[in-house]
C-alpha cells in the first residue's frame, strides 16, 4: 500500500478512536452524575432550600459561613449550649431496599467537642407523621448517622429505625461497638455504605473503621430479628422453690466452751508501766510564749485563757498522764457461733420463667428500609464552630470517594499543614508530631476492641488528655495496659472475690446479695467518714472563753 492512501486510512482510524474517547468519557460523567442522588455543597446560601425549624426550643442560629482558613461555605452551628434543627426534603423519595447506597457528610469541630451532636437524620415521608417546620426530636426517621460525644459517650453513631412486621413497632437499632470520634479540629468526611448483601460498613476519612451485617445478633442492639422465643411474662416462681445451694447444718450444735460473750481484746496483765513515766504530767499545757490579742474583749469574748501546746517534759519521756495498760487480742474469743453450711438436699438452682415462643418473632433475608425523603440536623451541643458541609448521597461507592478526594481531602491537607506549622512554631517537631498521632491512633484503635467496651470512656478520657499534653504519652500508654491487662487477669480468673465482712451474720445469702450490701456499707462508710470531717471541731482558737 502507497503512502498517500496509508495516511487518509491513519486519519480516519484517530478519528474513530477519539470519537470512543469522548463517547467513553461522556458515558462516564452520565453515569457518574445519575449515581448522585443528592449533594449539598453549601457553595450558595441555604436560606429557601433547607427549612429551619419553627418549635420554641430550637434556639440555635444556623449561619452560611466559611471554614476557618478556607474560602469553602459550609452550615455553621454558631452559638453554644442551644438546641438545633434544620430540614432539607429531597427531590424525589429514596428507596434504600435496591443496590448500594452511600450516605456521606463532612462535619468540622472548630472548636471541639467537649458535649453534642454532630449527627445527621434521614427522615421518612411525611405521611409518617411530621412537618418541615416543626421538625423536631420525635421526627419519624430511617437512618440516624454521625458523631456524638457527651460525658462517657464517644462515638460515630449508627442507628436503623426497622419495623417489626408482626408488633408494627418501629424499633431503634444500634450499631454495636460503633468508631470513637476524631478529637482534633480537622475536617473529618464521615461514610455508610449500605450494601444490598446486608452489610454496612463505616468510613472515617476514606478509611473503613467499622463493617457489619444488618441481620447480625453481634452487630446490632437489640437485633433485628428477635429471639424465637421468650421468658414467658406469667410464669411464676413456686413457692416452694429452694434456691439455696448451702443451708445451716440443722444437726449442728455449739460446742460447750463457745464463749460468745468473750470480748476480742483484753487488757495485757503482764504488761509493765515503762521506767521514768510522768504520771503527775499532764499531755498539754498553756502555751507559754501566747499572749491576749490587743482586741480581746472580756464581755464579749470571756475571759482569755492560754491556747495548749505539747508538754516539752513529755518528748523525752516515755509517757505522760495516767498509764493504763494495752489491749491484746483474746484468746478465747471465737464471735458468734453459726453452724456450718452443708448442700441443700431441696436445691433445685436458680429459678427462671420457662421459655414460650415470641409473638413479635419475624424472619428477614433482607432489612425492610424505610424510605428516605429528607435529611436533617436535629442536635444539642455545648460548642459552636460545627460546620457542616459537602452533604452526599450517591448510588456508588466510586462517586462517593471522587467526592472525597476532590471536595475533603485538599481542605483536609490543608488544614493538616498548617497545624504542623502551629506546632513547629510551638517548639514540637514534626517528627514527634507524627509520631504522636500514630501511637494515638494506634490507642484509638485499641479503645474501639469490642472486649473492652465496659472501660472505653476511660480509655479514651486518658487518650484525649494525653493528646492535649504530648508529654504525658508514655503515661497513657502504660495507663491503656493497664487497663487492658486488668480486663484479661478479670477474663482468665474471674475477679476478686467479694469480701464479706464480719459483721454479717446471715452466711447463706446469695454472693450478689453480699456484693450489693458490701458496695452500699463501702458507699454508707464514705458518707460517714465525709460528716465525721463536716463535723469534726474546728482548730483551737489563740485564746478561748473560760466559761465555755
Amino acid at each position: 500500500m502507497d503512502l498517500r492512501r496509508k495516511i487518509p486510512l491513519l486519519a480516519a482510524v484517530e478519528r474513530c478512536i477519539a470519537v470512543l474517547l469522548i463517547a467513553s468519557f461522556a458515558f462516564q460523567i452520565c453515569a457518574s452524575a445519575s449515581d448522585v442522588i443528592y449533594y449539598e455543597p453549601f457553595d450558595e446560601s441555604f436560606d429557601g432550600r433547607w427549612i429551619v425549624s419553627q418549635k420554641d426550643e430550637y434556639e440555635g442560629v444556623w449561619k452560611h459561613s466559611k471554614s476557618e482558613g478556607h474560602d469553602d461555605y459550609g452550615l455553621l452551628v454558631s452559638e453554644k449550649a442551644r438546641k438545633y434543627a434544620i430540614v432539607k426534603e429531597l427531590d424525589q423519595v429514596l428507596s434504600l431496599k435496591d443496590g448500594t447506597v452511600v450516605l456521606q457528610f463532612e462535619v468540622r469541630l472548630q472548636d471541639g467537642l467537649e458535649c453534642g451532636g454532630a449527627y445527621l437524620k434521614y427522615l421518612r415521608p411525611q405521611e409518617a407523621g411530621w412537618q418541615p417546620k416543626e421538625f423536631d426530636n420525635s421526627s419519624p426517621y430511617s437512618i440516624m448517622f454521625g458523631p456524638d460525644k457527651c460525658g462517657s459517650t464517644n462515638k460515630v453513631h449508627f442507628i436503623l429505625k426497622h419495623k417489626n412486621p408482626k408488633s408494627g413497632d418501629y424499633v431503634e437499632h444500634h450499631l454495636k461497638y460503633p468508631p470513637s470520634v476524631p478529637s482534633d479540629k480537622l475536617s473529618h468526611v464521615y461514610s455508610a455504605i449500605l450494601r444490598p448483601d446486608n452489610e454496612v460498613s463505616i468510613l472515617i476519612d476514606g478509611e473503613e473503621k467499622k463493617k457489619a451485617n444488618f441481620l447480625s445478633g453481634d452487630d446490632f442492639e437489640p437485633p433485628l430479628i428477635p429471639a424465637k422465643t421468650i421468658p414467658d411474662p406469667d410464669d411464676k416462681k413456686p413457692e416452694d422453690w429452694d434456691e439455696r445451694a448451702k443451708i445451716p447444718d440443722p444437726e449442728a450444735v455449739k460446742p460447750d466452751d463457745w464463749d460468745e460473750d468473750a470480748p476480742m481484746e483484753i487488757e495485757d496483765t503482764e504488761a509493765v508501766k515503762p521506767e521514768g513515766w510522768l504520771d503527775d504530767e499532764p499531755e498539754e499545757i498553756d502555751d507559754p510564749d501566747a499572749a491576749k490579742p490587743e482586741d480581746w474583749d472580756d464581755e464579749e469574748d470571756g475571759e482569755w485563757e492560754a491556747p495548749k501546746t505539747d508538754n516539752p517534759k513529755c518528748e523525752v519521756a516515755p509517757g505522760c498522764g495516767v498509764w493504763k495498760r494495752p489491749m491484746k487480742r483474746n484468746p478465747a474469743y471465737k464471735g458468734k457461733w453459726h453452724a456450718p453450711l452443708i448442700d441443700n438436699p431441696n436445691y433445685k438452682g436458680i429459678w427462671k420463667p420457662q421459655d414460650i415462643p415470641n409473638p413479635d418473632y419475624f424472619e428477614l433475608e433482607k432489612p425492610d428500609f424505610e424510605p428516605i425523603a429528607a435529611i436533617g440536623i436535629e442536635i444539642w451541643t455545648m460548642q459552636d464552630g460545627i460546620l457542616f458541609d459537602n452533604i452526599l448521597i450517591a448510588g456508588d461507592e466510586k462517586v462517593a470517594e471522587s467526592y472525597r478526594l476532590t471536595a475533603w481531602k485538599p481542605k483536609f491537607e490543608a488544614e493538616k499543614e498548617k497545624q504542623k506549622a502551629e506546632e513547629a512554631a510551638a517548639g514540637l517537631s514534626d517528627g514527634l508530631s507524627d509520631f504522636h498521632k500514630m501511637v494515638f491512633d494506634l490507642l484509638y484503635k485499641i479503645g474501639d476492641i469490642p472486649f473492652l467496651d465496659a472501660y472505653k470512656p476511660k480509655i479514651i478520657d486518658l487518650i484525649e488528655k494525653g493528646e492535649k499534653q504530648p508529654n504525658m504519652t508514655i503515661g497513657v500508654i502504660v495507663s491503656v495496659v493497664i487497663v487492658i491487662l486488668t480486663v484479661l487477669f478479670r477474663i482468665l480468673f474471674g475477679g476478686k472475690k467479694p469480701v464479706v465482712k464480719a459483721s454479717e451474720t446471715n452466711t447463706d445469702a446469695s454472693a450478689e446479695t453480699s456484693n450489693n450490701q458490701e458496695s452500699h456499707g463501702e458507699k454508707e462508710n464514705e458518707d460517714e467518714k465525709e460528716d465525721d470531717d463536716a463535723a469534726a471541731p474546728p482548730r483551737r482558737r489563740t485564746g478561748t472563753r473560760r466559761d465555755q
